[in-house]
């Protein structure tokens, strides 16, 4: 319909409509990851419906000639009693559903049902129809579980003067050092102003965003960068953002018929003939001492060789300088903040990363194959539900394990496994392991082969039986020294033959040849 008045009706109705969806969806939480994920991402979509309609609501309203028009058009003159256009309003409406008899009313509630039950459609035809949320992330995340930061620890590898590479846990490490304070200030500050870190912060802040964005969608993630960035505006024109000044070594370049020419170091007080020694001592220690000195004592000494003092820059350019490393010091607090509310993420796709490198490579082909398996749809039903809760009440008074059958075993054959038998390990951080077959068979798991490389002991068949750590450790030192005994039994009891036929062992052949006795 035209009438103003009319489409704020609809309008008021669809956001009431919306707002039920939203209550019906949140008022069931789901124990399911993946499923409550999804109800989280169509709670967003609702959301994004109803502030669209409210904005074009609040247009409608803010818009008093059109409204005001529509008022008075419908009412009738004083003290008269005319319906004349009540009358050729219902004319038309006659004639449109005389044009099109076979249309629907109400089809906003049938797009809204189509909507509430598109994810039972997808998950009754999963072989059809692929999980529209499931391809918003790849392998590594695992439906948002896990954060994929290959790339980005591939990139930060690739920057220049940062020491030693890290390894991808170590990488990890680094990271959840936001808690303390801004990410990556273990980097040298030339490392940190040059463009390649810019580049690479600019990845990381981009990828952290959009991961919070996709596995948080009801989370205000907009108005806390926002917030953020206020924040650092504000403490960098205070000049409270510290390791972000710019260098004080300054490139000067002196004729031929100077004593020295190159690139002068004003905080060691040399100068560098080539652009690669130059850059490759800012990472000593003798240079950040010489700067760190040098910013306690104020101005700089000048280059003897270079240009006078009068003509060096004054002390209100230094702002203009550090406005080029403005974009790289932004985006590092920006990503703190992200890494701050993606913490307990980041600490789960650590020790995912711990627990994979401890699997072999059948293990992990397995955990992929079910981890491709979806997830059981929750019961449609209540009766359906209510009967499967009474199939699965199983009398089990001695909480004896589950057979293949889902139905408890025998207690013969409980007692014959000795199932009631507890075994604690040590290494294992005290696990419990019932039975003495899994108590053997957990020596080759992933759980004691990872105490041991934490111990640095190799899990042999040496340390089999071992669940003690100070066991552990005094066998390994004892059979330190048994391999240093055998070594040197090999060299006493091997025996060689002088030219007359006399036999010794080699170390006495030894002493005698250097004696000249053979």
């Amino acid at each position: 319909m035209d009438s103003v008045l009319e489409v704020q009706r609809q309008t008021h109705e669809e956001i009431e409509r919306y707002e039920r969806a939203l209550y019906q969806l949140l008022s069931h939480p789901q124990t399911a990851h993946q499923q409550r994920l999804q109800n989280e991402h169509k709670a967003s979509q609702i959301l994004d419906r109803i502030s669209s309609r409210v904005m074009s609501l609040n247009s409608l309203y803010e818009d008093q000639d059109t409204r005001q028009a529509e008022i008075d058009l419908l009412a009738p003159p004083a003290n008269q009693d005319d319906l004349s256009e009540f009358y050729s309003r219902l004319v038309k409406i006659q004639e449109h559903h005389a044009k099109y008899p076979d249309s629907v009313a109400g089809g906003f509630e049938l797009e809204l049902a189509a909507f509430l039950e598109a994810g039972q459609e997808e998950a009754e035809d999963e072989e059809e129809q692929e999980d529209p949320v499931a391809l918003l992330f790849s392998g590594e995340e695992s439906y948002g579980k896990y954060l994929d930061l290959y790339a980005n620890h591939t990139a930060y590898n690739n920057l220049k003067h940062i020491g030693k590479r890290l390894g991808y846990l170590q990488y990890l490490d680094a990271l959840l050092a936001a808690s303390e304070g801004p990410i990556h200030s273990e980097l040298p500050r030339p490392t940190r102003q040059s463009r390649d870190y810019e580049l690479y912060i600019k990845a990381l802040h981009s990828y952290l965003l959009s991961f919070l964005k996709r596995s948080q969608p009801l989370a205000d993630v907009d108005s806390q960068q926002e917030q953020a960035h206020a924040e650092f505006q504000k403490k960098w024109e205070a000049g409270e953002v510290e390791d972000w000044e710019p260098p004080t070594s300054v490139k000067v370049t002196v004729d031929s018929n100077g004593p020295e020419s190159g690139i002068w170091c004003s905080a060691c007080q040399k100068h560098y003939t080539k652009q690669t020694v130059y850059d490759a001592h800012l990472t000593s220690k003798r240079h950040l001492k010489a700067t760190s000195k040098q910013a306690t004592a104020g101005v700089p000494p000048a280059n003897p060789n270079g240009p006078p003092t009068d003509s060096m820059p004054p002390p209100s350019a230094l702002p203009d300088k550090r406005s080029k490393y403005f974009t790289a010091a932004l985006h590092t607090h920006l990503s703190t903040a992200l890494l701050n509310l993606l913490l307990p993420t980041l600490n789960d796709t650590k020790s995912n990363v711990e627990r994979r490198f401890s699997l072999t490579a059948r293990e992990r082909e397995q955990e992929l194959v079910e981890q491709s398996k979806p997830p059981p749809p929750p019961p449609t039903a209540k009766g359906d539900g209510e009967e499967e809760e009474e199939e699965e009440r199983i009398y089990n008074p001695l909480k004896l394990p589950l057979g293949w059958d889902g139905k408890p075993i025998p207690y013969w054959l409980y007692k014959l496994h000795g199932l009631g038998v507890e075994y604690r390990c040590e290494i294992c951080s005290d696990h419990v392991y019932m039975g003495r077959k899994n108590f053997e068979r957990h020596f080759q798991e992933s759980r004691h082969a990872f105490g041991m490389r934490a111990l640095g002991l190799p899990n042999t068949k040496h340390f089999h039986e071992i669940i003690r750590i100070e066991d552990a450790l005094a066998l390994a030192e004892r059979l330190k020294r048994e391999g240093r005994h055998e070594i040197f039994e090999q060299e006493t009891m091997e025996e060689l033959e002088d030219d007359e036929g006399n036999v010794y062992n080699r170390k006495t052949y030894e002493d005698l040849k250097k004696q000249g006795l053979i």
